[in-house]
Order: structure tokens, then sequence, then C-alpha cells
């Protein structure tokens, strides 16, 4: 396929642009490089605006744009990144990307930064070249300072091959998609090359030991690139395992407590835990305040979007950050609320055990309509047998009204395991919402789902009630 950057004539031979005119009659000149960026600009923005048109009235993805626009000009994104006079953020790891992704977005706003990020959590290259056509001028401008965009970690390499991230904040390494990924330090690899990419400062997850390790080999580089973690308070990291931790094994119920003992002052600790509150300790005083995020998980990582955003701006007023944080709302599916026939509705985002084990935590079952889809889609990942490794017994006292999705039989027998009642299972998603509404009326309801189901669950949803548009 011809591409765009063809229009950019080669540095030797004979000028295409050239007119051959005998000597004294005027000649066309070969337009100056900016005049030749700028066409390739316009025609690829065009191009990339009419087939999001065009893919939306065919109900096509969001990122067929991207697509489209990678394989006619691949230079687009890195020309449009490039103006950006912060830079970019690059986010990524295996849990949480999107939520702590809108957090840095969202308090860099609220100090008056203007941002660019792939708001529909599109984490692939072509993702980011699809939010970039949307948002850019008809000329290929986007109007912003700086660059928050959430990486898948495998298709990171694509984009760092392209643009260099100035910062990048890594989350954390969980056996997530092994079918993609192989070995849990082929994951640790991937986030080392993101890191190996960064130009000016990277954060890293003190508590996850592939991510502390990646952090002091990016120290010891010589490369000049600042280095800050996130952490936990000794007494919070029981609740927060890390992959060895999980796997490890629990301890015994008559084991006796033990005190871990702190590892060094991160940049940013996170010290205390509430109901919709946390502590946070920032240049070594305990700051606390309230949250309008859900689940542990998004607690500990708002910890890692402060210390980020601190990075990014040079230290700016802590209570401004933490006020800020303080109106953050779920991205979609993470423990996004939605209100369907005058009662809450919960969508919690479940991806591997240890995300799973802290969604059941973080919400209680009393009172509660349970649905839970799981799907085997390539982007929930096709081997399903880490629900094993899960423990329902919390979803015990009130059973699970409905199961759902492709692999709902395995997910209805993993129940049976834990001695967890189950109402009725389904595999089609819009007949299991269906059912699942008529059973519970006049209850709160909460349904936890992986990836594709979520997706195609907030389909169904927005033909009754109010849904945020993920475009």
């Amino acid at each position: 396929m011809p591409r765009l950057s063809d229009l950019t004539p080669a540095g030797t031979g004979p000028d295409p642009i050239r007119d051959p005119a005998p000597a004294g009659v005027g000649r066309l000149r070969r337009p100056a490089p900016s005049t030749l960026v700028c066409m390739r600009d316009f025609l690829s923005t065009v191009i990339g605006k009419s087939v999001r048109q065009v893919a939306r009235l065919r109900g096509g993805g969001s990122a067929l744009p991207g697509l489209v626009v990678e394989k006619l000009d691949p230079g687009y994104l890195a020309r449009v990144l490039g103006r950006l006079p912060h830079g970019v953020v690059a986010v990524s790891g295996t849990n949480g990307k999107t939520t702590t992704t809108k957090m840095i977005v969202e308090i860099l706003e609220a100090q008056g930064l203007r941002v660019f990020t792939n708001r529909t959590g599109s984490n692939f290259s072509r993702g980011v070249v699809a939010a970039a056509v949307q948002e850019s001028s008809i000329g290929g401008r986007l109007a912003a300072d700086i660059a928050v965009l959430e990486l898948d970690e495998a298709h990171a390499m694509h984009f760092i091959a392209k643009v260099k991230p100035r910062h990048t904040l890594l989350l954390n390494v969980l056996r997530d998609q092994l079918d993609r990924f192989g070995e849990i330090d082929a994951t640790a690899k991937l986030l080392q090359r993101i890191a190996d990419a960064t130009t000016d400062g990277v954060v890293v997850n003190r508590e996850d030991p592939l991510l502390a390790a990646v952090g002091a080999r990016v120290a010891e580089s010589g490369r000049g690139v600042a280095v800050r973690e996130f952490g936990l308070s000794p007494k919070l990291r029981a609740m927060f395992p890390s992959d060895d931790d999980f796997h490890a094994g629990a301890p015994a119920d008559d084991a006796p407590e033990v005190e871990t003992p702190d590892s060094g002052a991160a940049d940013v600790t996170l010290v205390e835990v509430g109901d919709h509150s946390a502590v946070f300790r920032i240049d070594g005083e305990d700051r606390a305040t309230t949250l309008k995020l859900e689940g542990l998980y998004n607690t500990f990582n708002a910890a890692a979007a402060l210390s980020t955003v601190r990075m990014v701006l040079g230290d700016a007023d802590p209570d401004a950050l933490l006020s800020a944080l303080s109106e953050v709302r779920p991205a979609f599916g993470r423990g996004e609320q939605l209100v369907l026939d005058g009662q809450p509705l919960e969508l919690v985002l479940v991806k591997n055990p240890a995300g799973f084990r802290l969604a059941l935590a973080s919400f209680a079952p009393e009172g509660v309509g349970t649905m839970i889809a799981i799907n085997d889609q390539y982007a929930d990942g096709r081997d399903m047998s880490w629900l094993w490794d899960v423990d329902f017994a919390s979803l015990a006292s009130e059973g699970v009204d409905t199961v759902s999705g492709a692999r709902a039989w395995d997910m209805a027998l993993r129940l049976e395991h834990d001695d967890v009642a189950v109402g009725t299972v389904q595999e089609d998603l819009a007949a299991a919402l269906a059912g699942f509404r008529e059973r519970t009326p006049g209850r709160p309801r909460r349904i936890f789902c992986t990836y594709t189901a979520m997706l195609a669950l907030r389909k169904e949803l927005a033909t009754l009630t109010d849904v945020e548009e993920i475009w």
C-alpha cells in the first residue's frame, strides 16, 4: 500500500517536484519540508477522521482509524506527539492502567495543563493513533501540553520504537494472560524496555520485586534518568500481594502476624485505607483525603498517580494534588457505577487472581444481586485456569444469581467447589443480563466481568440506561 510519507522527495536523484522548464522561465520549487509535513498531517488526519465516521455508521471499532493511518503514514504519531511541550507520560503494567491513567490526567488538568490521552482505554499503538486523529485539528495539531497514555505491555514495543516517553509509570507485574506473554519474567522484560526508552524519569512500584529491580537498573544505567518509587506502609503489604507473595501461599490461620520492616522512604506511600478515604505519606507528612474511587487496588494506584504527577510537575503542592485526586471517579468498568431500574449497578473488571481477589475484598456481597461474566477472547486471555487460584468463599452467604459468558460453565463449576450457590447459568450475555434484571428487582446489582464481557454488557446496558460513551 502506498504511504503518505512517500510524498517527501528522496534526498538523492531527480527531484520529482521540480519543473524542468528552460532557463529564463520560472520553475516550481520543492516545497519546504515544513510544508510537506503539514500536507501529510492534513491528509492523514482527514483520512483518519473520515474512516472514523464510516466506522461509527457501520458499528466498527474505535481503533480502525488508527490502523489505517498507521499503514498510510507510519510517522504520524511521532510528529503529532513530538510537538507537545511536556512530552509523553507512558503508563504500563498488568493491572490498573486505565484508572491510573485517568487519575494522572485529571490531576494534571486540575493544575492547568491541557492533556491528551487515549480515553477509550485502547492501549495498542493504533488505539493511540486513533485517539490522536479524533482529537487533532484538521491540520493534525493537538490542543494539548502533554500526553498521558496507557500502553499494553507488549504493544508498547511498537509505540516506543516511534515515540520515546519523557516519563513512565510501571504499576505491577502479575500473572495475567500468560498465553500471550509466557513466563512472568517476560512481562517484566517488556516493562524494562519501556523504562530503557524513557528519557527523563521512571516511577516504579517499590512493593513489586520485579519492578523495583527495573528501577534499580535504570538508576544504575548512567543515563541520568530519575527514578522514584511509590509504596505501602508495612501494615498494608499483606493486603496488596505481589505476584511472588500471591503464589507463595497464604499463611496458616494460626500463624503469628509479622510486621514487615519498612524498606525505605518512597516518594508517595499509602499509609491507611478507609471507606472511600485514604492517608498518603508525602514529604514525610501523612495527609488524609476522601476518594470517589472504588476498590482497594485503585487506592494503591492513587499513590502511583500522585508520584507520577509530582515527577512531571516538579513536586507540586501535595494538598492541591490530593484535592484533585478526591474528585476522580472510576474509569469505565473499573468499579464504574451505573443506575438501572432506579438501583445502582457496579461493573467490576477482573483479569487475574490477585485482581479478582482484591475486587471481592473491595465490595461487600450483602444485599447485592451478583452476576459473573467470563469470556476467553484474546483480550481476556484464553487460559481461564487462573479462576482456580481465586477464593470465592465470600460469595457463599448471598450466592451468585447469574453466571454468563463463553466460560460460564467453568465459572459455575469453580463456584460449586467453594460452596457458592448459582441461580442460573446462561452463556449468552444479553439473555443473561435480561434474566438477571428480572430476578433482582429493587436491589443493587454488581457484575464481575472480564474485558470483552464488560464491553458487550455495556453495549446492552446502553439501551437501558445512561452509559458513558467509550468511542
